[in-house]
C-alpha cells in the first residue's frame, strides 16, 4: 500500500562534518546535532528547510468508553472538537504560538460536527464497536481509515508541507493504545496500562480488569495463538483516529516528509507503522515522553530517544507543538552558524581545550 525505504544514507558523512565544523566542540548540541542530521538526510540537503509546519488532530470516539474505562463520558470527545475549532484548546495556544498551522480530521467522532474551513469530514462511522465482545473496526474499515489518513496526508504536502505533527483526541483511546502496546510489543499488559484522562488507582485497576478481558477474548477467538499480524491488531483494539494517524505518519514518510511524534496514542499509531514498515523510523522524531504509564517502554521498545520529558499526558499533539522549536533551532544552526573557517576560528585549538577540561573536571 505505501513505498517506503530507509533515509539514503551518503549524504551522512558530508552532513555530519558540516555539523562538526561549526564553531563549538564536536557534539556540543546534543540531539539537536541528530535533529539536524536527520532532517538533512530525509530532505537529502546540506541546506534542508522547514516548510509549511502542520499539526493534523483525528478525532474518533471508542464503543469500549461506555464500559467504564474513562472517568469522562464519550461526549466529551465531541465538544473538545468544538474547543479545537473555536480555538481554546492547548494545541491551538500552541500552535499560534509557534505558526503551525492546524486542522481537524473528523475520524469517527459521534455525534454531528458543524461545518468548518479547519474541520475535515473522513468519518467512516460514529465511533468503533466495544472490542470487549469482538473487533473494534472490520478489516476493510481498518483499510479504510488507513487510506484515508493517507488522502489527508497528501493533501496536506501538495500544499507545501514537509513537517507533520499528529495529534489526537478520542475518549477510552488510552485503552486502545495500551492493548495496541501490549499485542505488538509483548510488554505486560499491567505495565502498559496508565491513568489516562486522571483515574485515580481504583479507576487504574477497573481500566486493566476490563483490558485483561478484552485481551482474553481476542486470546481465545484466536484458539490461545497470539496474531502477529498488525492490521488484524489494530483492527481488533484500534479506533478510528489512531488507524488514521497511522496511514497519515506512512504517507508522509513515503513523501519523504519529517514525521512528528506525539506522545502515548500517537506512539501506538507508529508502531502499527512501524510493523507494517520498519522503515518510516528513518522519518521520525519522537519529540517527548510522555508522562502516561508505558510511554517510556514504548520508545525503548523502538530504541528511540525522546527531545523532552516534562510530564505531559494530554495528547492532542501538545508535546509536538511545544518541541517544534527544538527542530527548528536543529535546522538553523545547520544552515546558519559560522563554520571554524569561516570564522577564522582554529578547530584544533576548540578541540583541544575541550579535552583539558574534560581531563580536569570541567573546571
Amino acid at each position: 500500500m505505501f513505498s517506503i525505504s530507509r533515509t539514503d544514507k551518503r549524504l551522512a558523512v558530508q552532513l555530519q562534518e558540516k555539523i562538526d565544523t561549526k564553531t563549538k566542540p564536536p557534539g556540543s548540541l546534543g540531539q539537536l546535532e541528530s535533529v539536524a542530521l536527520k532532517v538533512g538526510l530525509i530532505q537529502q540537503s546540506l541546506t534542508p528547510e522547514l516548510k509549511r509546519p502542520h499539526m493534523l488532530v483525528f478525532a474518533g470516539d471508542h464503543g469500549v468508553a461506555r464500559e467504564g474505562v474513562s472517568p469522562f463520558p464519550q461526549e466529551v470527545t465531541l465538544q473538545m472538537v468544538l474547543n479545537f475549532l473555536n480555538g481554546g484548546a492547548a494545541i491551538n495556544v500552541f500552535c499560534r504560538q509557534h505558526d503551525i498551522e492546524l486542522e481537524v480530521v473528523n475520524s469517527g467522532v459521534s455525534g454531528e460536527l458543524p461545518k468548518h474551513p479547519k474541520l475535515y469530514d473522513a468519518c467512516i462511522a460514529r465511533g468503533t464497536a466495544s472490542y470487549l465482545n469482538g473487533a473494534a473496526m472490520t478489516d476493510e474499515q481498518v483499510k479504510q481509515a488507513l487510506q484515508r489518513g493517507a488522502d489527508q496526508m497528501a493533501r496536506v504536502a501538495a500544499g507545501g508541507c514537509n513537517v507533520v505533527g499528529f495529534g489526537e483526541m478520542g475518549i477510552g483511546n488510552t485503552s486502545s493504545a495500551a492493548l495496541l502496546m501490549h499485542q505488538l510489543t509483548g510488554i505486560p499488559l499491567v505495565e502498559c496500562v496508565g491513568r489516562g484522562t486522571g483515574l485515580d488507582e481504583k479507576g487504574v485497576l477497573k481500566k486493566l480488569a476490563i483490558l485483561q478481558q478484552a485481551s482474553a477474548c481476542y486470546l481465545e477467538d484466536n484458539g490461545g495463538n497470539k496474531d502477529h499480524n498488525p492490521l488484524r491488531i489494530l483492527a481488533r483494539f484500534g479506533g478510528f483516529e489512531i488507524a488514521m494517524m497511522c496511514g497519515a505518519m506512512l504517507k508522509a514518510a513515503e513523501l519523504n516528509m519529517l514525521v512528528l511524534v506525539d506522545g502515548f496514542i500517537a506512539t501506538s499509531a507508529l508502531l502499527v507503522a512501524q510493523a507494517l514498515y520498519p522503515d518510516v523510523l528513518d522519518y521520525c522524531v519522537f519529540t517527548h515522553q510522555s508522562d502516561e504509564s508505558g510511554h517510556c517502554k514504548m520508545l525503548e521498545h523502538l530504541n528511540v530517544q525522546p527531545l523532552l520529558q516534562l510530564d505531559l499526558r494530554l495528547g492532542e499533539g501538545s508535546g509536538v507543538a511545544v518541541a517544534y522549536p527544538l527542530i527548528a533551532s536543529s535546522v538553523a544552526f545547520l544552515n546558519e552558524m559560522a563554520s571554524f573557517a569561516d570564522a577564522g576560528v582554529s578547530g584544533e585549538a576548540v578541540a583541544a581545550g575541550e579535552k583539558g577540561k574534560s581531563a580536569g573536571n570541567g573546571n
